[in-house]
């Protein structure tokens, strides 16, 4: 069982056609003002916590939410429930409303987000005694900076492996918080912006990280990612695409295809092409976990992809 944690949320999705490069003046940047006229409006179920567990249940792995969120999640949570996560540490806060995300995307999967915590920032009130017990892992997404600390802490202590996952909290957290969540992590990911960002909170290079954590892993979006070890580092291709529609969701779903592969024993690199596939099904429609496979579609889409069979082991003890 692997532990989700962060927003639940809904995400209003907003794609404009056209670049946000071309309506920036670098000259009045001390005065920006931006209109855009989009053309496309989506209400999605998201938040990273819904997202890595929605993504680890249709790769077989068992997921649970330990969350907080408004009582107009309700019917989320039973959505979740169906698709088979386990809810029992996903509290819906009455009076409150659930995390809510905006994001416009340009022409070139440019994206500005604005986002409202809602009920996130009580997160702090749980803790892993909240989830399932025995977890294999926990992940620690974007959340309240004092929950995710606490999680961390927790994590630490009992020595449960944990990733961290900062991604858009960065900007909230001072270099001892981002210090502290990268020491004794499992695996510290990000995209290349957010490990600049890390590095730069915590005064370490990659090589410092690493004393810190046991894997680092940079996204980068259509050109793959890197998962660099004390040992090792691995380029990660992306798998094609075949309509690339949003990317929004498309890194928490690396994630769960990520810590799915390596928990069930695959080495770095079959498990980074998991994640990669797993990433582009979610680039593949608008929404974060509006897509979905079966198990023999993502064998057969795997090969495909990467010319290669799935080891078997992948599967072995799913449901």
């Amino acid at each position: 069982m692997v532990l989700c944690t962060g927003s639940i949320a809904y995400d209003y999705i907003l794609t404009f056609k056209g670049r946000f490069k071309d309506h920036i003046l670098l000259d009045k940047t001390h005065i920006l003002n931006l209109s855009f006229l989009v053309d496309d409006l989506q209400k999605r179920k998201g938040g990273v916590a819904g997202n890595y567990a929605y993504n680890l249940a249709l790769l077989g792995y068992p997921a649970a939410v330990v969350a907080t969120a408004g009582s107009d999640a309700t019917e989320y949570r039973d959505w979740l429930v169906a698709h088979g996560v386990d809810c029992r540490g996903l509290r819906l806060l009455e009076g409150e409303i659930s995390a809510t995300g905006f994001t416009t995307t340009d022409m070139d999967d440019n994206q500005l987000t604005g986002y409202y915590g809602g009920a996130m920032w009580k997160a702090a009130m749980l803790g892993l005694d909240d989830g399932p017990p025995n977890a294999d892992a926990v992940i620690v997404g974007p959340n309240d900076p004092a929950a995710m600390k606490r999680l961390v802490r927790e994590c630490r202590d009992r020595k449960v492996p944990f990733v961290f996952d900062p991604a858009h909290q960065l900007p909230m957290m001072d270099g001892a918080d981002v210090t502290d969540g990268t020491d004794g992590a499992w695996i510290v990911i990000g995209n290349d912006y957010e490990l600049e960002l890390i590095q730069e909170r915590t005064k370490r290079d990659m090589n410092r990280l690493l004393e810190l954590a046991q894997v680092v892993v940079t996204t980068l979006g259509r050109h793959g990612s890197r998962i660099t070890t004390r040992e090792t580092s691995v380029e990660i291709p992306a798998a094609p695409a075949r309509r690339e529609i949003d990317p929004t969701g498309a890194g928490d779903a690396y994630r769960a295809g990520l810590v799915a592969g390596l928990l069930r024993g695959l080495d770095l690199d079959h498990a980074g092409r998991v994640a990669s596939l797993a990433a582009t099904y979610a680039v593949e429609h608008v929404g974060t976990i509006e897509h979905h496979y079966t198990q023999a579609d993502f064998y057969a889409r795997y090969k495909d992809s990467f010319g290669s069979d799935l080891p078997e082991l992948f599967w072995a003890g799913s449901r």
